[in-house]
């Protein structure tokens, strides 16, 4: 798997497990879930992601070879 692979997966998760806490532990885990869809946001006009950086200083792959 490539970076944009990773980042989708991570968000995805991260979505699902905010919102889960936001329904069965409390609320406020709802401003995690809006984070993470402010961050997609943001990443689809400037293409910066703090997340993307930290995979690839993990050695994942950006394309595909």
């Amino acid at each position: 798997m490539i970076v944009t692979d990773w980042i989708h997966v991570i968000a995805g998760a991260m979505i699902l497990v905010s919102l889960a806490l936001g329904t069965w532990a409390h609320p406020g885990w709802y401003f995690f879930t809006a984070f993470v869809g402010a961050n997609l946001i943001q990443f689809g006009f400037s293409k910066v992601c703090p997340m993307g950086y930290i995979l690839k200083k993990l050695g994942v792959p950006e394309n595909r070879s």
